[in-house]
């Protein structure tokens, strides 16, 4: 049975030790699915729609890019991290949804799940705040990690 990594012998929490891992490639990508309704994606008119508060998409990619760098000050056994890359992609699915994708990418000891997991969730909280005025039915759904390549192990969802 594998052990939870961020608690002692004590069961106390704990920062996991990375000093003895070696340095790889790390990349993660993770995805948030975002339910708008007709009634937005028609305001979006297939690419982008400006509010009050701005350009929602384009905000939103800043706010994720913002939300994947302060990731350890969000989520306390995160390390801070020498990121090399990020990239969010929002892309429609259909006439009322959209994915919004997070790549996470650095040379390090440790994965960057977190962070990618932590940009797609912020970026569709963005979409949210910013297109709610016009309806509160939007639903934030399937935050997952989709790919992580690096480390002691690789995964692949979906």
């Amino acid at each position: 049975m594998n052990k939870f990594s961020h608690i002692d012998k004590d069961n106390k929490p704990k920062m996991v030790n990375v000093i003895d891992k070696k340095i790889t490639k790390r990349r993660a990508v993770a995805q948030a699915k975002m339910f708008l309704g007709k009634e937005i994606v028609t305001l979006l008119n297939g690419s982008e729609i400006h509010t009050k508060k701005g350009p929602v998409f384009q905000t939103a990619i800043i706010a994720g890019v913002q939300a994947v760098k302060k990731t350890s000050d969000l989520i306390p056994m995160c390390h801070p991290l020498p990121l090399d890359g990020i990239d969010i992609d929002i892309e429609f699915l259909n006439k009322e949804s959209i994915n919004i994708l997070c790549t996470v990418e650095m040379e390090g000891k440790t994965g960057v799940e977190m962070e990618a997991l932590t940009g797609a969730s912020i970026a569709a909280l963005t979409v949210y705040d910013m297109c709610k005025a016009i309806s509160q039915k939007m639903v934030i759904q399937d935050i997952m990690v989709m790919k992580k390549t690096g480390g002691k192990s690789d995964v692949i969802n979906g």
